[in-house]
């Protein structure tokens, strides 16, 4: 795998604990770049290098205001990560609802 197909393949950018944990820092809304490097031990370079493996992936958008440029996550999931995702729900599903009948068969 090349470095450009590693850099836009959701699972290998979330592979990455410091990009983990900027997704989660955004799930709180729309941040420029100072505010996403503020907990993290790096340059802004080195985050903004971040910030645009994740917007290759098509985890996060940027859109600019001014000369400030601001992040979010995308609303849209990968096709790849949703492929992938469907198979775990309709385990999860079958799984919690036999939890829920066993809850059920506990009440009577």
């Amino acid at each position: 795998m090349t470095p450009l197909h590693a850099h836009a393949d959701a699972f290998l950018a979330i592979a990455h604990p410091t990009r983990r944990a900027i997704l989660d820092r955004l799930r709180h809304g729309e941040q420029p770049v100072l505010a996403l490097a503020e907990p993290f031990d790096m340059t802004l370079p080195a985050v903004s290098q971040q910030l645009r493996i994740l917007r290759r992936a098509g985890l996060v958008c940027e859109r600019r205001v001014g000369r400030q440029r601001l992040y979010r996550l995308d609303p849209e999931p990968p096709e790849d990560v949703r492929d992938w995702m469907r198979h775990y729900e309709k385990f999860w599903g079958r799984r919690l609802k036999h939890l829920g009948d066993y809850l059920d068969k506990g009440r009577s």
